[in-house]
């Protein structure tokens, strides 16, 4: 082969035995809690999009997709000036944008643990470390995950971004009003960017808008979104970056974020005018989610009353205390056929799984059920 690959890919990029296997049995019919998307989990169909982009004609300039976020924004009591919002295709590429406006390769971002697998992909093939701080395990049964505020003294001092998730993937944590202060606190003591991952803001079970709150003159803050998440179909591509930030540095940092977008310009017209005349609709689009997510938790709870509580997003972080929750997944998918995602794709420590409450009520059903019979075993 003519060259070499770039350092900053893993050296092995094969298959593991495991997911040979796991791929092997999802040939099979199976209930899959690792589901993602509610246009995938046919909460959503064609028709709910058709029916709203046909009986909604509108233009597709960027200016009017802006101030159609914006208005999103001001629904949640936040006033974001629509010159403050950058729009992507996708929020892999959002973190990008901003990865290579504020770092230099071999610079160190601080990432939640645990947490999911493709920001620290994302920040390796930017030629960036990572430096975890973590999210403490609920210290009594039924109760909440909470920031360890404490892991993020250890953190370097050159750090320059502190990444953060609310609602959680993977377990559903969503930031109390103290730890949004003490993040800012943090950030503003160590002249931090702060990149605010909320793709799940719209499916937070408590209320959680002061995260627009305080500080916002001295910590420059950048929140991420979009269609993926707010209407339910991945794809659709575009999200945004809507970001608060000094007065003095707004005009800087717009220059550069238009520069490093301006080299890429992938965002589809269609994308924008589907944003235009979806975004103002996600009350109606997202009801029928929203209505499978109260129900499927409550289903949850009533199964693992002990587990930790779900503040947000569809997902849902389970301990089972097995010694290999790897063995005990593809045992559950060969034999049960469920299949849940092993917590070790998440940086959990043995013995926790995550499982998708997107699926239809009486798979997860049966599903829980398996879970338990094979958890005694």
């Amino acid at each position: 082969m003519n060259g070499h690959f770039s350092n900053r890919l893993p050296l092995d990029l094969s298959t593991s035995s495991f997911f040979k296997s796991v791929e092997l049995e999802k040939q099979k019919k199976h209930v899959d809690l690792s589901l993602s998307s509610p246009w995938h989990a046919r909460i959503l169909d064609e028709s709910v999009f058709d029916e709203i982009i046909l009986k909604n004609p509108f233009q597709s300039a960027d200016e009017a997709v802006k101030k159609v976020i914006s208005e999103y924004y001001k629904g949640k009591g936040a006033l974001l000036d629509p010159n403050n919002i950058v729009l992507c295709s996708g929020t892999s590429e959002a973190y990008s944008i901003l990865f290579k406006v504020f770092c230099d390769p071999g610079d160190t971002i601080l990432v939640q643990k645990p947490g999911y697998p493709l920001l620290e992909n994302l920040a390796r093939l930017e030629g960036l470390k990572t430096y975890p701080y973590f999210l403490k395990k609920p210290k009594t049964e039924a109760s909440r995950f909470e920031i360890d505020v404490d892991s993020l003294i250890s953190a370097p001092f050159d750090a320059k971004i502190l990444m953060l998730v609310s609602p959680h993937n993977p377990t559903g944590h969503v930031l109390s009003r103290g730890e949004w202060r003490a993040i800012l606190e943090f950030c503003k003591e160590r002249d931090l960017v702060l990149i605010v991952d909320e793709v799940f803001a719209d499916y937070s079970f408590v209320l959680e808008n002061f995260r627009f709150e305080a500080l916002q003159s001295e910590v420059s803050v950048f929140y991420l979104n979009g269609l993926s998440k707010t209407i339910g179909n991945p794809d659709l591509k575009l999200s945004w970056i809507a970001y608060q930030c000094p007065p003095k540095r707004v005009e800087k940092l717009r220059n550069a974020l238009e520069y490093v977008v301006d080299a890429y310009l992938t965002c589809s017209a269609f994308a924008k005018v589907a944003a235009s005349k979806l975004l103002p609709q996600v009350s109606y689009i997202q009801k029928p989610v929203l209505e499978r997510l109260y129900k499927n938790l409550e289903l949850y709870r009533k199964y693992f009353p002990l587990a930790p509580i779900v503040e947000g997003s569809w997902y849902a972080s389970l301990y089972l205390g097995c010694e290999d929750d790897a063995l005990f997944c593809l045992r559950l998918l060969r034999e049960s056929r469920v299949w849940v995602q092993p917590g070790f794709l998440f940086d959990w420590g043995e013995g926790w799984i995550v499982l998708s409450l997107l699926v239809e009520t009486q798979d997860l059903e049966y599903a829980l059920q398996e879970i338990q019979k094979m958890n005694v075993l």
